[in-house]
């Protein structure tokens, strides 16, 4: 079993004690979201994070999770393609996402609540305070855009001197995506290579299209 099977195993064991559970909510026949939320109905108002591109809702959000459990109604979705929630649907944009989103957290008895999102996640968030008004009240958005404009995707390439989104944002490789986090995070640990490897093999494979070779 990889380290990253037994870390998410206990992680959820955590989770659980502080009344969090996960729930499959089919949207529509093939559309299923995989929902982190609260054990039981509450009067607290509900938050929302919503996770970027690469590593689950949970995975992205833990610490945050466990920082606002106690005062708020928590919310953690996987965006479709990741984690637990899959689609037949051919349709890939943002808005989609948004909807998805919008339609679980509806399924889940929420009418209004504060979105959090990181990264992709915030263009999805933004998407969904467009198009459902009254369902966002409030948002805090990090490192992210409205919307991906032909200028934004250009400079983001030569910032980070790059060719393409896809190959930076899928790799096939542990050296590839130690780039990634090199570029992405803020002062990143050092890790071992086969971590890299879990990651990739649990996480990333998952919506990657590429026939992953781990060694």
């Amino acid at each position: 079993m990889s380290l990253l099977k037994i870390y998410k195993f206990f992680l959820h064991g955590l989770l659980r004690l502080v009344g969090l559970s996960p729930r499959k909510i089919e949207i529509e026949p093939g559309t299923v979201v995989n929902v982190w939320g609260p054990n039981k109905p509450s009067k607290k108002p509900a938050l929302v994070f919503i996770h970027g591109f690469g590593l689950d809702g949970m995975l992205t959000w833990q610490f945050q999770v466990f920082a606002f459990a106690r005062d708020y109604s928590v919310f953690v979705p996987d965006l479709v393609f990741f984690g637990g929630s899959v689609t037949d649907k051919a349709e890939r944009s943002a808005a989609f996402q948004a909807e998805c989103m919008a339609k679980a957290l509806r399924k889940l008895g929420v009418d209004k609540c504060t979105v959090v999102g990181l990264s992709y996640g915030g263009i999805v968030s933004f998407k969904m305070a467009e198009l459902y008004p009254e369902l966002v009240q409030s948002m805090v958005v990090s490192g992210s855009v409205m919307a991906v404009t032909q200028s934004i995707h250009d400079a983001g390439l030569e910032r980070l001197g790059i060719s393409s989104w896809h190959d930076f944002l899928l790799p096939v490789s542990a050296e590839g995506l130690e780039s990634v986090t090199q570029a992405t995070c803020y002062k990143p640990s050092k890790l071992p290579k086969f971590v890299y490897k879990d990651i990739l093999v649990e996480e990333i494979y998952i919506w990657s299209n590429y026939e992953f070779n781990p060694s």
